[in-house]
């Protein structure tokens, strides 16, 4: 950052002594010999505020506190440390009132302004720009912000680039819901094979819980390999309806509760057991309604087997298992699991059910005829694990 230079300002620098030591400068009032001049009896005798800075020059390092410490004068009275988007670095003074700290890091490729003032004088304003990141790390969040979701969506992260230091990205995420819902971080490896971290409620969400993520990342870093956050991140969302789907593999019946009162139960058709056609089992989250889509099945690793325009897709997982409709299969509804891995349903029925649904929603799989239960990372898995198992994935 460009600093204009004022009469009466003077900066030195102390020398660099050993890695827990920073380069500091020092601050004295900006024009504070004009204030004297203009007759004000409250600026008459007033001394100019001198303090040291921990960051100077244009590469101060990143990922660090500000400290500025008051070297001459009684007590500091004030401190402001902004960056030129207009963010303001919070901080703390010291009991006795002679340093300040931030009470968060510096982020790289930021220049920032540093307003002091002691008790008695005028202030002083200086400002330093850190290095620029060698790499940047950056994030998607999901739910997206605004929405209304279902009762068991976690609150899920997805990073650009790995994540080493977890611990100090987990500390910097803060989850606040209207109602102190108890739960916790998880970190695992994304389907995708990124990095991921998910906050999931001991239990279900209750309805119309409002939920705040606030993860304040902009000076942190990932680790080898992962880089720097340059930016903070915000989302909200609100939970909908209490609503279960429970799907019954062995008896072929999809039913609807609400508020825990069956209002649907229709029949339908499942995986065919006993090989990689079969459906996963488990408590899976509807992940997206996406209604019309072209299902291949060399997408999923069961060659060409089909090529077809489903309508009123419901995504369970992210290796492919949907509930959606299947008229095609319509002699083996209520009577046999003869799909490639998917619930397939009644024209009719399919579009029901899409419609009722909210993406958030719990599909509560059982049975014997699945190949499995549906892995932790393959969509949002995460209540298959148990709250003690699920508490030990934080970093924390």
């Amino acid at each position: 950052m460009t600093r204009t230079r004022r009469p009466h300002t003077r900066l030195r620098s102390a020398a660099l002594t050993g890695t827990a030591v920073l380069a500091a400068a020092a601050l004295t009032a900006c024009s504070g010999g004009s204030q004297a001049d203009s007759g004000s009896s409250d600026a008459k005798g007033s001394e100019q505020t001198k303090v040291s800075v921990s960051a100077t020059g244009q590469q101060a390092k990143a990922g660090e506190p500000v400290k500025v410490t008051l070297t001459e004068g009684k007590k500091l009275d004030s401190v402001t440390v902004t960056d030129t988007k207009g963010g303001v670095l919070a901080g703390e003074i010291s009991a006795d009132g002679k340093s300040w700290t931030s009470t968060r890091t510096t982020s790289p490729g930021t220049s920032y302004t540093v307003e002091a003032k002691a008790a008695d004088a005028t202030a002083a304003k200086s400002g330093f720009t850190t290095a620029a990141a060698d790499k940047v790390n950056k994030l998607t969040m999901a739910p997206g912000k605004g929405t209304t979701i279902g009762i068991a969506h976690p609150l899920s992260i997805v990073f650009d680039n790995p994540v080493k230091n977890r611990a100090a990205v987990e500390k910097q995420l803060k989850v606040t819901t209207s109602n102190n819902t108890e739960g916790s971080w998880g970190w695992m490896m994304d389907y995708s094979g990124k990095d991921r971290v998910d906050w999931r409620p001991k239990e279900y969400w209750k309805p119309g819980t409002k939920v705040t993520l606030q993860a304040g990342l902009s000076g942190v870093d990932s680790g080898k390999g992962g880089g720097w956050f340059v930016r903070d991140y915000r989302t909200d969302f609100t939970i909908g309806k209490n609503q279960v789907v429970k799907v019954d593999l062995d008896n072929h019946r999809l039913k609807l509760l609400r508020d825990g009162e069956q209002i649907k139960d229709v029949p339908m058709s499942a995986g065919t057991p006993g090989g990689k056609k079969a459906s996963w089992r488990g408590k899976t989250v509807l992940m997206s309604k996406e209604g019309t889509i072209n299902m291949r099945s060399e997408t999923v690793g069961l060659g060409d087997a089909y090529d077809k325009m489903v309508d009123y897709s419901m995504r369970m997982t992210w290796s492919g298992m949907y509930a959606h409709a299947a008229p095609w299969n319509a002699g083996y509804f209520g009577n046999a699991n003869k799909s490639s891995g998917c619930v397939g349903m009644s024209d009719a029925d399919a579009k029901w059910v899409y419609d009722q649904v909210q993406v958030g929603d719990p599909f509560e799989v059982t049975g014997d005829d699945a190949k499995g239960t549906q892995a932790l990372n393959n969509g949002y898995g995460n209540w298959n694990v148990s709250w003690a198992d699920w508490q030990a994935k934080s970093a924390l």
